[in-house]
């Protein structure tokens, strides 16, 4: 298997960090322990992480700043990428903020809080609104790529959307990873996977360990297939997503380091075709 692929023209470790679960609960407020939350990303990067996926509105604020006082100045390989298009208010809830204005907004915080001049990848994020008014998406990301063509950011990415968003998102700009819902249990997302491949895009699945272990122990093939390789229920969840396609980029989040060295020991799975087969049936 082939621990390292692109994004974009980015070299990069296929094996990431979603930075998201370092907020408190509900990805609200700050973490219970600064301390292990930082211990954690300190570990990443010494275990081989170099791409780190983040966001100004988790928290809000807090995951950045934990960013930024543990490892600023960072990594000279180290890959920051953000999303933009949503925001928090007083009560931990999440609304749309989709505006060209608050899109620049957004990337602009994002830069100040991690002590960046330039995002290596931004990703849009598409949020429904109740209304059900929606900014055109050539605004949304003619304002992205405004900003990349100011150097404030080199790639731009797309989350939460579908293959007809993919599609008209290409003939506007050069789109280097959708991040979408996927996983062994949940595979909505087969079709634009493949999609993804025909055109070279980095897919970068979020909820990749499908709920965890309690979710994973109730499918009898990834048992089996983890059984069989000695290995734990998550590892084989991880192991099939970096099998489904070589520029799938895993960025499973925790908080603990323990659970960060267990999803890391997924990239030594080798997973054969009886295992893929059987796989199919979870």
């Amino acid at each position: 298997m082939n621990t390292t692929t692109l994004l974009g023209n980015k070299p990069v470790n296929r094996m990431g960090f979603g930075a998201m679960q370092l907020a408190g609960p509900g990805v609200f407020g700050p973490p219970r322990d600064p301390a292990a939350a930082r211990a954690v990303l300190l570990r990443a990067v010494e275990l081989g992480v170099d791409h780190i996926d983040t966001s100004q509105y988790y928290g809000p604020d807090v995951v950045n700043d934990l960013i930024r006082e543990s490892l600023y100045p960072y990594p000279d390989n180290l890959k920051l990428v953000t999303k933009v298009g949503a925001r928090r208010d007083a009560a931990g809830g999440i609304f749309p903020a989709q505006r060209p204005a608050e899109l620049v907004e957004g990337v602009e915080a994002n830069l100040r809080s991690l002590r960046v001049e330039r995002l290596d990848l931004v990703n849009l994020r598409l949020v429904g609104t109740p209304s059900g008014t929606v900014t055109p998406l050539e605004e949304q990301l003619g304002a992205l790529e405004e900003l990349r063509k100011a150097g404030k950011l080199d790639l731009i990415g797309l989350s939460n959307v579908d293959r007809a968003q993919v599609q008209r998102a290409l003939e506007l700009v050069d789109v280097a990873e959708i991040q979408n819902l996927y996983n062994v249990i949940d595979r909505r997302d087969d079709d634009l996977v493949t999609f993804a491949g025909e055109h070279e895009i980095a897919f970068v699945p979020f909820f990749p360990l499908a709920g965890g272990p309690a979710q994973l122990g109730r499918r009898a093939s990834v048992v089996r297939v983890a059984n069989a390789h000695g290995a734990s229920t998550p590892q084989v969840a991880l192991a099939w997503l970096l099998a489904r396609y070589e520029r799938m980029l895993l960025i499973p989040g925790t908080s603990s380091v323990a659970h960060l060295q267990e999803n890391m020991g997924a990239t030594e799975i080798e997973l054969d075709p009886a295992d893929l087969a059987a796989l199919d049936a979870a």
